[in-house]
Protein backbone atom coordinates (compact mmCIF):
# COMPACT_ATOMS: atom_id res chain seq x y z
CA UNK A 1 0.00 0.00 0.00
CA UNK A 2 2.48 2.85 -1.59
CA UNK A 3 0.47 5.00 -3.32
CA UNK A 4 -3.33 5.39 -2.58
CA UNK A 5 -5.31 7.51 -5.28
CA UNK A 6 -8.51 8.47 -5.22
CA UNK A 7 -10.89 11.27 -7.28
CA UNK A 8 -13.41 11.34 -4.03
CA UNK A 9 -13.31 15.03 -3.94
CA UNK A 10 -10.61 17.75 -3.80
CA UNK A 11 -10.68 20.57 -1.49
CA UNK A 12 -12.60 22.99 -3.59
CA UNK A 13 -15.04 20.60 -4.12
CA UNK A 14 -16.06 19.83 -0.43
CA UNK A 15 -17.24 22.90 0.68
CA UNK A 16 -18.72 23.30 4.20
CA UNK A 17 -18.37 20.31 6.43
CA UNK A 18 -20.73 21.41 8.59
CA UNK A 19 -23.85 18.32 8.57
CA UNK A 20 -27.49 19.73 7.54
CA UNK A 21 -30.16 19.36 10.46
CA UNK A 22 -32.23 16.66 9.05
CA UNK A 23 -28.80 14.92 9.57
CA UNK A 24 -29.15 15.48 13.32
CA UNK A 25 -33.01 14.34 12.95
CA UNK A 26 -32.04 11.36 11.49
CA UNK A 27 -29.47 9.80 13.38
CA UNK A 28 -31.94 10.28 16.19
CA UNK A 29 -34.94 7.80 14.60
CA UNK A 30 -32.01 4.85 13.58
CA UNK A 31 -29.78 4.88 11.31
CA UNK A 32 -28.60 7.14 8.50
CA UNK A 33 -26.20 6.45 6.02
CA UNK A 34 -22.77 4.43 6.60
CA UNK A 35 -23.45 4.60 10.17
CA UNK A 36 -25.82 3.31 13.06
CA UNK A 37 -27.37 5.36 15.84
CA UNK A 38 -24.72 4.58 18.98
CA UNK A 39 -22.07 7.11 18.82
CA UNK A 40 -21.44 7.59 14.97
CA UNK A 41 -18.63 10.69 14.45
CA UNK A 42 -19.99 13.63 16.41
CA UNK A 43 -21.89 15.96 13.62
CA UNK A 44 -20.73 18.64 15.51
CA UNK A 45 -17.10 18.09 15.85
CA UNK A 46 -17.14 17.76 12.52
CA UNK A 47 -18.35 21.29 11.51
CA UNK A 48 -15.36 22.24 13.51
CA UNK A 49 -13.28 21.38 10.66
CA UNK A 50 -12.52 24.87 8.52
CA UNK A 51 -10.41 23.07 5.75
CA UNK A 52 -7.25 24.89 6.99
CA UNK A 53 -4.87 22.75 5.92
CA UNK A 54 -2.79 22.71 8.86
CA UNK A 55 -2.92 19.31 9.34
CA UNK A 56 -1.53 18.50 5.85
CA UNK A 57 2.07 18.35 6.75
CA UNK A 58 1.71 16.56 9.91
CA UNK A 59 -0.01 13.84 8.67
CA UNK A 60 2.19 10.60 7.62
CA UNK A 61 -0.58 9.49 5.27
CA UNK A 62 -0.77 12.33 3.24
CA UNK A 63 3.14 13.14 3.56
CA UNK A 64 3.02 9.81 1.66
CA UNK A 65 0.58 10.16 -0.65
CA UNK A 66 -0.27 13.21 -1.21
CA UNK A 67 -4.57 12.67 -2.01
CA UNK A 68 -6.51 14.74 0.02
CA UNK A 69 -9.31 11.94 1.89
CA UNK A 70 -5.82 10.41 3.15
CA UNK A 71 -5.69 13.47 4.87
CA UNK A 72 -7.35 14.40 8.51
CA UNK A 73 -9.39 16.41 6.52
CA UNK A 74 -10.38 14.53 3.66
CA UNK A 75 -11.30 11.70 6.31
CA UNK A 76 -13.17 14.18 7.95
CA UNK A 77 -15.24 14.82 4.65
CA UNK A 78 -15.90 11.32 4.52
CA UNK A 79 -17.34 11.26 7.87
CA UNK A 80 -19.68 13.95 7.06
CA UNK A 81 -20.86 12.18 3.92
CA UNK A 82 -21.80 9.38 5.62
CA UNK A 83 -23.55 10.81 8.34
CA UNK A 84 -25.81 12.48 5.38
CA UNK A 85 -26.55 9.12 3.39
CA UNK A 86 -23.40 7.76 1.62
CA UNK A 87 -22.87 3.99 2.26
CA UNK A 88 -20.15 2.55 3.72
CA UNK A 89 -17.91 1.69 1.04
CA UNK A 90 -14.74 -0.71 0.60
CA UNK A 91 -13.03 3.19 -0.97
CA UNK A 92 -14.09 4.87 2.62
CA UNK A 93 -13.16 2.01 4.95
CA UNK A 94 -9.94 2.17 3.15
CA UNK A 95 -9.09 5.95 3.65
CA UNK A 96 -9.84 4.86 7.23
CA UNK A 97 -7.76 2.30 8.07
CA UNK A 98 -5.23 4.31 6.10
CA UNK A 99 -4.79 6.18 9.32
CA UNK A 100 -2.17 5.61 11.48
CA UNK A 101 -4.45 7.48 14.72
CA UNK A 102 -1.22 9.10 15.41
CA UNK A 103 -2.85 12.33 16.79
CA UNK A 104 -0.30 15.20 15.00
CA UNK A 105 -3.30 16.98 13.43
CA UNK A 106 -4.98 17.16 17.12
CA UNK A 107 -1.75 19.13 17.96
CA UNK A 108 -1.66 21.47 14.55
CA UNK A 109 -5.18 22.20 14.51
CA UNK A 110 -5.84 25.58 15.09
CA UNK A 111 -9.45 25.19 15.37
CA UNK A 112 -9.25 22.34 18.31
CA UNK A 113 -10.88 19.52 15.60
CA UNK A 114 -11.02 16.46 17.86
CA UNK A 115 -10.21 14.19 15.35
CA UNK A 116 -9.03 11.79 17.87
CA UNK A 117 -12.48 11.54 18.76
CA UNK A 118 -13.57 11.19 15.34
CA UNK A 119 -11.51 8.47 14.16
CA UNK A 120 -12.72 6.12 17.18
CA UNK A 121 -15.97 6.95 16.68
CA UNK A 122 -15.73 5.92 13.03
CA UNK A 123 -13.74 3.02 13.31
CA UNK A 124 -16.33 1.57 15.73
CA UNK A 125 -19.06 1.88 13.30
CA UNK A 126 -16.42 0.47 10.70
CA UNK A 127 -16.18 -2.46 12.70
CA UNK A 128 -19.58 -3.08 13.68
CA UNK A 129 -21.05 -2.21 9.90
CA UNK A 130 -18.18 -3.43 7.58
CA UNK A 131 -17.64 -6.84 6.19
CA UNK A 132 -13.92 -7.60 5.84
CA UNK A 133 -12.32 -9.65 3.48
CA UNK A 134 -11.72 -12.84 4.39
CA UNK A 135 -7.73 -12.67 4.78
CA UNK A 136 -8.30 -9.23 6.63
CA UNK A 137 -10.59 -10.94 9.11
CA UNK A 138 -8.48 -13.67 9.59
CA UNK A 139 -5.20 -11.69 10.27
CA UNK A 140 -7.02 -9.26 12.83
CA UNK A 141 -7.95 -12.47 14.53
CA UNK A 142 -4.78 -13.68 15.08
CA UNK A 143 -3.55 -10.23 16.60
CA UNK A 144 -6.65 -9.89 18.97
CA UNK A 145 -6.46 -13.47 20.13
CA UNK A 146 -1.96 -12.85 20.83
CA UNK A 147 -1.38 -9.20 21.22
CA UNK A 148 -4.04 -8.14 24.19
CA UNK A 149 -3.24 -11.67 26.36
CA UNK A 150 0.07 -11.40 28.99
CA UNK A 151 -0.25 -15.18 28.87
CA UNK A 152 -0.10 -15.52 25.46
CA UNK A 153 2.36 -13.60 24.54
CA UNK A 154 4.76 -14.84 27.44
CA UNK A 155 4.32 -18.77 25.70
CA UNK A 156 5.39 -17.11 22.67
CA UNK A 157 9.16 -16.29 24.83
CA UNK A 158 10.29 -19.52 24.18
CA UNK A 159 10.52 -20.52 20.84
CA UNK A 160 11.01 -16.64 20.12
CA UNK A 161 14.36 -16.82 21.67
CA UNK A 162 15.18 -20.34 20.28
CA UNK A 163 14.46 -18.83 16.97
CA UNK A 164 16.48 -15.62 17.41
CA UNK A 165 19.82 -17.93 19.68
CA UNK A 166 19.94 -20.10 16.79
CA UNK A 167 19.75 -17.35 14.03
CA UNK A 168 17.07 -19.05 12.21
CA UNK A 169 14.76 -16.12 12.07
CA UNK A 170 17.71 -14.27 10.03
CA UNK A 171 18.16 -17.38 7.96
CA UNK A 172 14.45 -17.32 7.20
CA UNK A 173 14.07 -13.19 6.09
CA UNK A 174 17.14 -13.83 4.42
CA UNK A 175 15.02 -16.44 2.31
CA UNK A 176 12.35 -13.58 1.55
CA UNK A 177 9.58 -16.78 1.90
CA UNK A 178 7.65 -15.60 4.64
CA UNK A 179 7.16 -12.25 2.81
CA UNK A 180 6.02 -13.48 -0.13
CA UNK A 181 3.72 -15.88 1.78
CA UNK A 182 2.12 -13.14 3.95
CA UNK A 183 3.76 -9.25 4.28
CA UNK A 184 1.96 -8.86 7.44
CA UNK A 185 3.06 -12.01 9.24
CA UNK A 186 6.82 -11.21 7.92
CA UNK A 187 6.09 -7.77 9.10
CA UNK A 188 5.15 -9.64 12.62
CA UNK A 189 8.65 -11.32 12.75
CA UNK A 190 10.98 -8.74 11.40
CA UNK A 191 9.57 -6.65 14.44
CA UNK A 192 10.12 -8.86 16.66
CA UNK A 193 12.79 -7.99 19.77
CA UNK A 194 15.58 -9.29 20.84
CA UNK A 195 14.30 -11.32 24.29
CA UNK A 196 16.17 -10.60 27.45
CA UNK A 197 15.20 -12.85 30.59
CA UNK A 198 12.23 -12.35 32.38
CA UNK A 199 12.14 -10.25 35.38
CA UNK A 200 8.79 -11.08 37.22
CA UNK A 201 7.88 -8.00 39.70
CA UNK A 202 6.93 -8.97 43.26
CA UNK A 203 3.39 -7.29 44.13
CA UNK A 204 4.69 -4.87 46.43
CA UNK A 205 8.07 -3.20 46.04
CA UNK A 206 8.99 -0.74 49.32
CA UNK A 207 10.01 2.85 48.83
CA UNK A 208 13.76 3.54 49.90
CA UNK A 209 14.03 6.15 52.31
CA UNK A 210 11.01 8.61 53.38
CA UNK A 211 7.97 7.14 51.54
CA UNK A 212 6.50 10.25 49.06
CA UNK A 213 4.17 8.77 47.08
CA UNK A 214 2.39 4.79 46.75
CA UNK A 215 2.15 4.56 43.19
CA UNK A 216 0.32 1.34 41.49
CA UNK A 217 2.53 0.24 38.30
CA UNK A 218 0.55 -1.31 35.10
CA UNK A 219 2.82 -4.17 33.42
CA UNK A 220 1.18 -4.49 29.97
CA UNK A 221 1.18 -6.87 27.16
CA UNK A 222 3.66 -6.08 24.87
CA UNK A 223 6.34 -4.49 27.60
CA UNK A 224 5.48 -7.37 30.00
CA UNK A 225 6.50 -10.26 28.10
CA UNK A 226 8.85 -8.45 25.33
CA UNK A 227 10.38 -5.53 27.32
CA UNK A 228 10.40 -7.00 30.92
CA UNK A 229 13.57 -5.20 31.47
CA UNK A 230 11.49 -1.61 30.93
CA UNK A 231 9.12 -2.68 33.75
CA UNK A 232 12.06 -3.75 36.36
CA UNK A 233 13.52 -0.59 35.24
CA UNK A 234 10.74 1.84 36.06
CA UNK A 235 10.04 0.06 39.62
CA UNK A 236 13.40 0.66 40.25
CA UNK A 237 13.69 4.41 39.56
CA UNK A 238 10.05 4.78 41.17
CA UNK A 239 11.35 2.99 44.51
CA UNK A 240 14.38 5.03 44.18
CA UNK A 241 12.88 7.92 43.93
CA UNK A 242 10.64 6.95 47.29
CA UNK A 243 7.47 5.11 46.16
CA UNK A 244 5.69 2.42 47.28
CA UNK A 245 5.11 -0.23 44.18
CA UNK A 246 2.08 -1.84 44.00
CA UNK A 247 1.47 -4.45 40.89
CA UNK A 248 -1.81 -6.01 41.48
CA UNK A 249 -1.59 -9.61 39.73
CA UNK A 250 -4.59 -10.06 38.39
CA UNK A 251 -3.96 -6.78 35.88
CA UNK A 252 -4.69 -7.84 32.58
CA UNK A 253 -4.52 -5.73 28.92
CA UNK A 254 -5.77 -2.30 29.16
CA UNK A 255 -7.97 -2.37 25.92
CA UNK A 256 -5.55 0.36 23.90
CA UNK A 257 -5.18 -2.08 20.68
CA UNK A 258 -8.92 -2.91 20.87
CA UNK A 259 -9.97 1.12 21.31
CA UNK A 260 -7.75 2.28 19.28
CA UNK A 261 -8.78 -0.24 16.60
CA UNK A 262 -12.60 -0.02 16.71
CA UNK A 263 -13.32 -3.23 19.09
CA UNK A 264 -15.30 -0.98 21.06
CA UNK A 265 -17.02 -3.73 23.18
CA UNK A 266 -13.66 -5.67 23.64
CA UNK A 267 -11.83 -2.54 24.87
CA UNK A 268 -14.66 -2.05 27.18
CA UNK A 269 -14.33 -5.07 28.89
CA UNK A 270 -10.64 -4.59 29.28
CA UNK A 271 -11.05 -1.28 30.69
CA UNK A 272 -13.68 -2.90 33.16
CA UNK A 273 -11.66 -5.51 34.64
CA UNK A 274 -8.50 -3.13 34.85
CA UNK A 275 -10.55 -0.64 37.30
CA UNK A 276 -11.51 -3.79 39.37
CA UNK A 277 -7.80 -5.07 39.24
CA UNK A 278 -6.32 -1.49 40.91
CA UNK A 279 -9.27 -0.32 42.37
CA UNK A 280 -8.94 -1.31 45.89
CA UNK A 281 -5.37 -0.98 46.04
CA UNK A 282 -4.78 2.03 47.75
CA UNK A 283 -2.60 3.97 45.23
CA UNK A 284 -2.25 7.55 44.80
CA UNK A 285 -1.45 7.11 41.04
CA UNK A 286 -1.65 4.71 38.35
CA UNK A 287 2.11 5.19 36.96
CA UNK A 288 2.16 4.06 33.15
CA UNK A 289 5.41 3.07 30.55
CA UNK A 290 3.66 2.09 27.32
CA UNK A 291 2.62 5.93 25.61
CA UNK A 292 -0.55 4.23 23.62
CA UNK A 293 -1.66 2.23 27.06
CA UNK A 294 -1.88 5.43 28.76
CA UNK A 295 -3.36 7.77 26.41
CA UNK A 296 -6.81 4.82 26.23
CA UNK A 297 -6.63 4.47 30.08
CA UNK A 298 -6.67 8.74 30.68
CA UNK A 299 -9.99 8.45 28.42
CA UNK A 300 -11.65 5.82 30.37
CA UNK A 301 -14.56 7.87 31.64
CA UNK A 302 -15.38 8.52 28.10
CA UNK A 303 -14.99 4.87 27.02
CA UNK A 304 -17.37 3.74 29.99
CA UNK A 305 -19.76 6.74 30.44
CA UNK A 306 -23.16 4.55 29.69
CA UNK A 307 -22.25 2.10 31.96
CA UNK A 308 -24.15 3.18 35.04
CA UNK A 309 -21.94 0.61 37.12
CA UNK A 310 -18.59 2.10 35.74
CA UNK A 311 -19.02 5.67 34.76
CA UNK A 312 -17.81 7.15 37.69
CA UNK A 313 -15.55 4.36 38.73
CA UNK A 314 -14.00 5.03 35.37
CA UNK A 315 -13.81 8.76 36.28
CA UNK A 316 -11.86 8.16 39.39
CA UNK A 317 -9.62 5.58 38.25
CA UNK A 318 -8.80 7.48 34.76
CA UNK A 319 -8.04 10.88 36.95
CA UNK A 320 -5.18 8.71 38.88
CA UNK A 321 -3.54 7.64 35.40
CA UNK A 322 -0.07 9.59 34.66
CA UNK A 323 2.77 8.17 32.43
CA UNK A 324 6.08 7.89 34.26
CA UNK A 325 7.76 10.70 33.23
CA UNK A 326 4.86 12.60 35.03
CA UNK A 327 4.68 11.04 38.02
CA UNK A 328 8.64 11.72 38.35
CA UNK A 329 9.07 15.45 37.31
CA UNK A 330 5.78 16.01 39.95
CA UNK A 331 7.69 14.24 42.73
CA UNK A 332 11.09 15.59 41.85
CA UNK A 333 15.02 13.83 42.14
CA UNK A 334 15.78 12.66 45.46
CA UNK A 335 18.32 10.10 44.33
CA UNK A 336 21.52 11.10 43.24
CA UNK A 337 22.13 11.03 39.28
CA UNK A 338 25.69 9.58 38.22
CA UNK A 339 27.54 10.84 34.81
CA UNK A 340 26.14 8.97 31.76
CA UNK A 341 28.39 9.68 28.81
CA UNK A 342 26.01 9.16 25.66
CA UNK A 343 24.33 11.55 23.01
CA UNK A 344 20.78 10.75 23.04
CA UNK A 345 18.04 11.77 20.50
CA UNK A 346 14.73 11.49 21.88
CA UNK A 347 12.15 10.28 19.74
CA UNK A 348 8.61 11.62 20.84
CA UNK A 349 5.87 8.44 21.06
CA UNK A 350 2.85 9.68 19.22
CA UNK A 351 0.02 8.69 21.82
CA UNK A 352 2.43 10.56 24.46
CA UNK A 353 3.45 13.47 22.89
CA UNK A 354 0.15 14.27 20.84
CA UNK A 355 -2.53 12.03 22.80
CA UNK A 356 -1.31 13.12 26.30
CA UNK A 357 0.63 16.39 25.57
CA UNK A 358 3.45 14.91 27.30
CA UNK A 359 6.36 16.40 26.14
CA UNK A 360 8.94 18.60 28.38
CA UNK A 361 8.56 15.82 31.22
CA UNK A 362 10.81 12.90 29.42
CA UNK A 363 13.17 15.64 28.17
CA UNK A 364 13.34 17.46 31.63
CA UNK A 365 14.51 13.93 32.90
CA UNK A 366 17.23 12.98 30.69
CA UNK A 367 18.65 16.89 31.06
CA UNK A 368 19.12 15.92 34.54
CA UNK A 369 21.48 13.48 34.02
CA UNK A 370 25.06 14.55 34.21
CA UNK A 371 27.23 14.46 31.17
CA UNK A 372 23.96 13.59 28.88
CA UNK A 373 23.76 15.14 25.69
CA UNK A 374 20.07 15.49 24.21
CA UNK A 375 19.20 16.49 20.66
CA UNK A 376 16.31 16.88 18.60
CA UNK A 377 15.29 14.52 15.64
CA UNK A 378 14.21 16.14 12.53
CA UNK A 379 10.61 15.99 11.56
CA UNK A 380 10.25 14.92 14.87
CA UNK A 381 6.32 15.15 15.05
CA UNK A 382 6.15 12.57 12.20
CA UNK A 383 5.10 9.01 13.26
CA UNK A 384 7.64 6.42 13.25
CA UNK A 385 5.00 3.97 11.48
CA UNK A 386 4.08 1.95 14.78
CA UNK A 387 1.23 3.20 15.44
CA UNK A 388 -0.10 -0.17 17.61
CA UNK A 389 -0.73 -2.53 15.07
CA UNK A 390 -0.83 -0.64 11.67
CA UNK A 391 2.58 -1.66 10.76
CA UNK A 392 1.37 -5.40 10.80
CA UNK A 393 -1.20 -4.50 9.09
CA UNK A 394 -0.03 -2.14 6.56
CA UNK A 395 3.89 -3.05 6.24
CA UNK A 396 4.56 -0.74 3.55
CA UNK A 397 3.55 2.14 3.99
CA UNK A 398 4.92 1.87 7.81
CA UNK A 399 8.42 0.64 6.33
CA UNK A 400 8.54 3.52 4.29
CA UNK A 401 8.05 5.96 7.04
CA UNK A 402 10.11 4.10 9.58
CA UNK A 403 13.15 4.29 7.37
CA UNK A 404 12.12 7.86 7.21
CA UNK A 405 12.34 8.22 10.69
CA UNK A 406 15.40 6.12 10.77
CA UNK A 407 17.42 8.52 8.42
CA UNK A 408 16.51 11.53 10.94
CA UNK A 409 17.17 10.13 13.72
CA UNK A 410 21.20 9.02 12.26
CA UNK A 411 21.56 12.60 10.88
CA UNK A 412 21.45 13.80 14.49
CA UNK A 413 24.74 11.88 15.16
CA UNK A 414 23.62 10.03 18.29
CA UNK A 415 24.52 7.16 19.60
CA UNK A 416 21.54 6.41 21.57
CA UNK A 417 17.92 6.95 20.68
CA UNK A 418 15.12 6.81 23.44
CA UNK A 419 11.31 6.55 23.47
CA UNK A 420 8.58 5.68 25.69
CA UNK A 421 6.82 3.08 23.95
CA UNK A 422 7.24 -0.57 23.32
CA UNK A 423 5.80 0.05 19.68
CA UNK A 424 8.18 3.22 18.25
CA UNK A 425 11.20 0.70 20.15
CA UNK A 426 10.32 -2.51 17.86
CA UNK A 427 9.57 -0.49 14.75
CA UNK A 428 12.53 2.24 15.20
CA UNK A 429 14.98 -0.60 15.84
CA UNK A 430 14.06 -2.39 12.91
CA UNK A 431 14.74 0.56 10.54
CA UNK A 432 17.59 1.14 11.51
CA UNK A 433 19.11 -2.13 11.72
CA UNK A 434 17.74 -2.10 7.85
CA UNK A 435 19.67 1.10 7.45
CA UNK A 436 23.12 -0.59 8.76
CA UNK A 437 24.08 1.59 11.11
CA UNK A 438 23.00 0.33 14.06
CA UNK A 439 22.31 2.28 17.75
CA UNK A 440 21.31 2.12 20.96
CA UNK A 441 17.80 1.92 21.57
CA UNK A 442 16.31 2.39 25.33
CA UNK A 443 13.31 3.52 27.33
CA UNK A 444 13.35 6.46 29.07
CA UNK A 445 13.27 4.74 32.60
CA UNK A 446 16.30 2.64 31.32
CA UNK A 447 18.48 5.51 30.90
CA UNK A 448 17.07 6.92 34.13
CA UNK A 449 18.09 3.59 35.98
CA UNK A 450 21.53 3.43 34.59
CA UNK A 451 22.37 6.79 35.94
CA UNK A 452 20.77 6.27 39.36
CA UNK A 453 22.38 2.77 39.55
CA UNK A 454 26.05 4.33 38.28
CA UNK A 455 26.04 2.01 35.50
CA UNK A 456 28.33 2.89 32.43
CA UNK A 457 26.76 4.60 29.10
CA UNK A 458 28.23 1.43 27.39
CA UNK A 459 25.20 -0.97 28.65
CA UNK A 460 22.89 0.98 26.68
CA UNK A 461 24.69 1.05 23.89
CA UNK A 462 24.60 -2.12 21.42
Amino acid sequence: MTEQKDTEGTLGEMGSVAPEGDVLRGLADGRVGAFDAHRPPDAALIGDCVHCGFCLPTCPTYSLWGEEMDSPRGRIYLMKEGLEGEPMTDSMVGHIDACLGCMACVTACPSGVQYDRLIEQTRAQVERNHVRTPSDRALRGLIFALFPHPKRLRLMRGPLRLLQRTGLDRRLRRTGLLERLSPQLAAMERLAPRLGRPAPLPPLMKAQGERRMTVGMLVGCVQGAFFPGVNAATARVLVAEGCDVVVPPSQACCGALSVHNGREPEGQAYARALVDAFEDSGVERVVVNSAGCGSTMKEYAELLADDPDYAERARLFADRVRDVSEVLVELGPVAPRHPLDVTVAYHDACHLAHAQGVRSQPRELLRGIPDLALREIPEGDLCCGSAGIYNILNPEPAQELGDRKARNILSTGASLLVTANPGCLMQVTAAIERSGQPMGMAHTVEVLDASIRGASAQTLLP
